[in-house]
């Protein structure tokens, strides 16, 4: 089959990282006799240098006419003006707005040859494997009024936490499908205690359970979720959440992990089914990394497994996606480490490429 693929390097190390990924995903087209037809496009500050703006026409009408988008990173030093009109962040804003990205999925496993990697004990981590859900579009960080004004009295601002019936439903659905092909076991994280909106949630969440009667169902609060996240955290299995109280706690839980390099992500625009085919935007939660950028140090793991992600949610190839998923694990249990994950005094630390090249022969060997 033929797919159509944007790809958005960014900043930093997000063209070192993202060049694994590609490496990667072109050696399983050869592989499955499918064919990636990549389309690359500046983003960020990339975009800002060349033509002014972080997210170009150019680079979203490559996005439109995609099966499904690979991006890097966006930022850094060189454009941390608070003045300034436009930022680099403002294109991962801008492409989840123009392609309807209202789910974000990050799963957070912990290999066995990394719990100590991690600060929290290995006792407390192992067998931690957990996909995490956060609604993208609407709550505090998009709902209006928002504004900031003086007045006699000083300075105030105002920020607006609305939610709809339908974009609760669509968020929630995605939690329910996950949970039905995993443990069957939902937690759905609100504040019903104190916000209308969580009362609103957690009604719905309780009404569409009934259509999911294989589902267990855990209606929690967010201050109790975010203690047991690091308390216990293989509790878990899927997890959903609105804006906010997703963004925070999704930062919390890379924590079980042991780095950032880590942790690939997927924002869909649908509900994942069994065979795909969900449009999606596709990174790695690491930021530009700008101290190491050009020097090699940047863990490739995060893209790659986000590649894993692209395969499985927007193109409907999951035997690849496994095998990238295996293969990872499989280095990692040989004692192969870039730097972030690297234990003192470890002797096999490789670099970008050497990693990005490891997880690829593996693959190939499984796929062979």
């Amino acid at each position: 089959m033929n797919f159509n693929i944007a790809v958005f390097p960014g900043d930093g190390v997000g063209p070192e990282v993202i060049s694994e990924g590609i490496k990667v995903l072109e050696k399983i087209g050869d592989l499955t006799n499918n064919k990636f037809n990549l389309k690359y496009g500046l983003v960020g500050g990339a975009a800002l240098d060349d033509s002014g703006l972080p997210l170009p026409r150019t680079s979203l009408d490559i996005a439109s006419s995609s099966d499904a988008v690979l991006f890097g990173a966006v930022g850094g030093p060189k454009w941390d003006d608070p003045l300034a009109q436009h930022r680099p962040e403002d294109a991962i804003l801008g492409l989840r707005k123009f392609l309807g990205l209202f789910a974000n999925i990050r799963p957070v496993k912990v290999f066995n040859s990394l719990l100590n990697s991690s600060s929290l004990k290995p006792s407390v981590i192992e067998g931690v494997d957990i996909i995490m859900i956060r609604e993208l579009t609407g709550g505090l960080y998009f709902a209006k009024p928002k504004k900031r004004w003086n007045t006699s009295r000083g300075r105030r601002g105002v920020d607006t936490l609305r939610y709809t019936e339908s974009e609760i439903v669509r968020v929630l659905r995605v939690g329910f499908e996950l949970a039905s092909a995993r443990s069957k076991k939902l937690a759905s994280i609100d504040k019903a205690n104190v916000l209308e909106s969580s009362r609103l949630w957690r009604e719905i969440a309780i009404e569409m359970s009934k259509e999911y009667p294989d589902v267990e169902l855990e209606n929690m609060l967010v201050d109790s979720c975010a203690m047991a996240l690091i308390r216990t955290p293989s509790r878990f299995d899927v997890m959903v959440a609105e804006n906010m109280f997703g963004d925070i706690l999704t930062d919390e839980a890379a924590i079980l992990a042991g780095s950032l390099g880590m942790l690939p992500s997927a924002s869909l625009a649908g509900v994942p089914t069994e065979n795909g085919k969900a449009m999606g935007l596709y990174e790695p939660i690491h930021g530009t990394a700008p101290d190491i950028a050009g020097q090699g140090k940047a863990n490739p793991i995060a893209t790659i497994m986000s590649v894993a992600l692209m395969l499985r949610y927007s193109l409907g190839l999951n035997e690849p996606a496994v095998a990238i998923e295996e293969s990872v694990n499989e280095v990692l249990e040989k004692g192969f480490r870039t730097p972030d994950i690297a234990e003192t005094g470890a002797s096999d630390i490789l670099s970008t490429e050497e990693m990005g090249q490891t997880i690829l022969q593996t693959v190939q060997i499984k796929l062979g």
